[in-house]
């Protein structure tokens, strides 16, 4: 399958198909995390702009946006990486936008916390600092947000 995304992005389908599901699935979480948090701050950057025109907050609304508009592609590619794999079929698990709300984040917080009787979950072991594509440990370690750079 060929695709030519519309943004730029850090990686193509082709090599996204060659990384781990657990790469693959654990970028997914972090980019729907981090679209939910633009929107937020979409919603609050379009409040503010309603009583009050500035220009500088016009333009980071209009950033996020694109940043919204690339990263939802960014997912959408790793999807089809997934359907490549085999992996991705009927679930909802890899949906570009998760149910969220109020009442939901607490209810998953709650049953996601551990019991007194059951141990903690395990996290897996970080990536190889070289990084999937070869990048530097240096352009790894300057990332503020903690996320991977596919």
């Amino acid at each position: 399958m060929d695709y030519t995304p519309r943004h730029n992005q850090p990686f193509t389908l082709e090599q996204a198909v060659h990384l781990d599901v657990a790469i693959i699935t654990e970028e997914i979480s972090r980019l729907q995390n981090s679209i939910q948090h633009l929107k937020e701050t979409q919603d609050l950057l379009r409040s503010h702009l309603q009583s009050e025109a500035d220009p500088d907050l016009q333009q980071a609304l209009n950033e996020n946006e694109e940043v919204i508009g690339s990263q939802t592609e960014r997912i959408s590619i790793l999807r089809m990486a997934l359907a490549q794999k085999g992996i991705l079929g009927t679930s909802s698990h890899y949906d570009t936008f998760p149910p969220t709300g109020p009442a939901q984040s607490q209810t998953q917080t709650r049953e996601s916390a551990p019991s007194p009787s059951q141990p903690p979950a395990t996290t897996p072991a970080p990536a190889p600092a070289n990084g999937v594509n070869g990048a530097s440990e240096a352009s790894e370690a300057s990332d503020e947000d903690g996320g991977l750079h596919l």
